[in-house]
């Protein structure tokens, strides 16, 4: 009987014993937003390196710049990433959205596309150019014109110019402004288009190779997970951010994208 007994309880210590690292990696199933292309396909690699330390991460794909953060501000996802800092801060500005910057991701250059063109001194006047309808990408659009010395904007026109800053227009260019999603779908109508690098690439275009004219990386576009501003402090926020942080995504980055897309660490 004592020899049953202590047969018994080696068993089971041993069993706790196997159990504990199970249930020390055992930890928070979390829902991140993103939309389709490298943001999707990186969070991939940040879900491989974050259940390493026992963070689950359930990926929520969108196809559109403004249902991820109303499905976070609603709690409907844990996190998102997909935007850039000057788009947050106008969401939360506009909208009363009580999120925050949890960690700077990636920077994807915004480019000028042509499906008629080769070089912006191509352009004929009246010619009819793309650019995103949201206050953010649209005058993120308009300084990468100004920069290539097609317009001028006024002066203080700032991050979040519009077409009604344009102050100079030497070859009255039309400004079209559509949804930045289907902007892609629309090239063939237009002259030219600014387009968001993940939407380029989705459509099977290479920022580095088909863009006309690119944005600077260094700019203030870099992109963020974005969190509610009561959860900054959770132990999984803390993960989320080390795990796409991590040396393993940053390689990953640097493989896949070939400079299409910049990691900020």
């Amino acid at each position: 009987m004592q020899r049953r007994f202590v047969i018994g309880l080696v068993a089971a210590l041993g069993a706790a014993a196997f159990a504990a690292p199970l249930l020390a990696n055992a930890g928070e199933t979390i829902k991140v937003g993103v939309t389709g292309g490298p943001h999707e396909q990186v969070m991939e690699v940040v879900k491989r390196v974050a259940a390493k330390n026992g963070l689950d991460i359930k990926i929520i794909e969108f196809s559109d710049y403004v249902q991820p953060n109303a499905a976070l501000a609603s709690g409907d996802l844990d996190a998102n990433s997909y935007q850039h800092a000057p788009y947050l801060d106008a969401q939360v500005k506009d909208r009363g959205y009580k999120l925050v910057k949890l960690a700077d991701t990636v920077t994807f250059p915004m480019g000028i596309y042509s499906k008629s063109i080769h070089s912006l001194t191509e352009l004929k006047p009246g010619a009819r150019i793309a650019v995103p309808n949201d206050p953010t990408n649209g005058g993120r659009a308009l300084l990468l014109l100004q920069k290539q010395g097609l317009i001028k904007l006024r002066a203080d026109a700032g991050l979040k110019a519009t077409p009604l800053d344009i102050v100079e227009n030497p070859r009255k260019l039309k400004i079209v402004e559509l949804d930045a999603a289907q902007i892609p779908r629309s090239l063939a109508d237009v002259d030219a288009a600014a387009i968001n690098t993940n939407f380029a690439m989705q459509a099977g275009l290479k920022p580095k190779a088909d863009a006309i004219a690119i944005e600077d990386p260094n700019g203030p576009y870099v992109n963020i997970l974005a969190i509610r501003a009561e959860d900054r402090n959770k132990p999984w926020a803390a993960k989320l951010a080390a795990a796409y942080r991590s040396p393993e995504v940053k390689q990953y980055i640097e493989q896949k994208f070939g400079g299409a897309v910049i990691a900020s660490w």
